[in-house]
């Protein structure tokens, strides 16, 4: 696999560049270290890249590839889900409208963040994400109602994820502000942020698009697991 963009594999752009140190495996497959993400990737399509893949997988919860193409099932292993999604990058991203305060989150507010995405879903989070780049919340009453932040991060480029609010808080614009955010801060340090969200998400997608947002290219969202744990991650 030679002579493509490093965002259309991004996984292992960003595992064997900027985030190398969070990789485990060998040249063949890697995967982020199972504490900060879920995601891995190939070197190709080998026998010998897919068994070290599925060597890779856990025995419970699933690895996730995002690839132009779903991959052929590794031996040991089996595909649970398989979702196209839009990859979304921007130039320029509109300033947040916002009247309530952004503060940075950190390993002080992990518990909080794990909490509000395992209520809200935005996609795979772990003890560690929080770490993965520069996280941004709300707190309303004291408690977290809203975060933003990055994840994978490959030469020139940092994604934009992690982007929740609590159910209690929605309709008051939280998330798009953090998001703008967050993605105005990659701007300005040379970077260009980008984003990756299921295709028939059709309203988050004209959202992003406001906010500056356009589609790259169209990517697959794979899951594999050992056949007894599936144990799906619903989003991206």
């Amino acid at each position: 696999m030679h002579d493509v963009h490093p965002l259309d594999r991004p996984a292992w752009s960003a595992l064997t560049s900027r985030q190398k140190s969070l990789a485990r495996g060998d040249s063949r497959a890697w995967r982020f270290d199972p504490d900060y993400a879920l995601f891995a990737a190939t070197a190709d399509r080998s026998p010998e890249s897919l068994a070290a893949l599925a060597a890779l997988a856990p025995d419970e919860g699933t690895i996730g590839l995002v690839e132009p193409d779903a991959p052929p099932a590794p031996p040991d292993l089996v595909i649970v889900s398989s979702a196209l999604c839009d990859q979304m990058v921007a130039d320029t991203v509109a300033e947040p409208t916002a009247d309530f305060a952004i503060e940075p989150l950190g390993d002080g507010d992990a518990a909080e963040m794990l909490a509000l995405a395992t209520l809200t879903k935005p996609g795979p989070f772990f003890t560690r994400t929080h770490r993965l780049g520069d996280f941004v919340g709300v707190r309303i009453d004291g408690r977290l109602a809203a975060m933003a932040g990055e994840r994978m991060k490959v030469d020139g480029f940092t994604e934009v994820s992690g982007v929740c609010t609590h159910p209690d808080h929605r309709g008051l614009g939280l998330a798009a502000a953090l998001m703008a955010h967050v993605a105005r801060a990659i701007v300005a340090r040379g970077e260009t942020p980008f984003l990756h969200s299921y295709s028939d998400n059709h309203a988050a997608n004209a959202l992003y698009g406001r906010m500056g947002f356009r589609l790259r290219r169209k990517l697959v969202f794979t899951q594999l697991a050992r056949p007894a744990f599936p144990n799906l991650h619903t989003g991206l």
